[in-house]
């Protein structure tokens, strides 16, 4: 019987000593595996502003502000600023100041072309755009806006696919992408 009870102890012991052996084999492969997401998070792909301002004036003196509550620089693509709660001002030399007001932006840093998505309201004068994408150009000296737009004064509310804006001759073309389709108008 003591050689059964020594057998069974040996077993046991044998038992202990694998299942210490496989649970710290695991706590290490765990903590490798820790280890590496620490370093990957460490290793970062971008930066992070907070209450971004850039101010720029073109040769004929007009000026374009555009301020965000949070913008990121991605390493990858350092010459482009991603945007969130995004507001830019444009104030021509000769005109009124136009507002442009939108949830994300691509701000552009060698040229000051912007792209506002989501939400995007453009405010002058009397004047109300709304739509979903901007594409803003200082070079162009344009802006097209897209995508469920829609345009209101005092006395109009007009509904289009597109609308296109030349800053300098303050002309707009405003069109529907599908021929068979109208601008829809409505005078009040």
């Amino acid at each position: 019987m003591e050689r059964k009870s020594r057998v069974s102890l040996y077993i046991i012991f044998l038992l202990v000593i694998i299942s210490l052996f496989v649970v710290n084999s695991y706590d290490r492969k765990e903590i490798e595996v820790i280890k590496e997401d620490i370093e990957e998070d460490t290793q970062y792909s971008s930066n992070i502003l907070e209450n971004v301002r850039y101010e720029s004036k073109d040769i004929k003196g007009n000026e374009y502000v555009i301020e965000a509550l949070l913008g990121e620089i991605d390493y990858k693509i350092p010459n482009v600023i991603f945007l969130t709660n995004v507001k830019a001002t444009i104030k021509p030399r000769n005109s009124s100041e136009i507002i442009i007001k939108s949830d994300y932006g691509k701000y552009f840093i060698d040229n000051n072309d912007t792209i506002f998505s989501k939400n995007v309201i453009i405010t002058f004068l009397d004047n109300k755009i709304m739509g979903e994408y901007l594409d803003f150009s200082i070079l162009r000296s344009s802006m097209i806006l897209s995508r469920n737009v829609i345009y209101s004064d005092l006395n109009n509310v007009m509904k289009a696919d597109a609308i296109e804006i030349n800053l300098e001759t303050k002309k707009a073309k405003v069109f529907m992408f599908e021929d068979k389709k109208k601008v829809n108008i409505k005078n009040f």
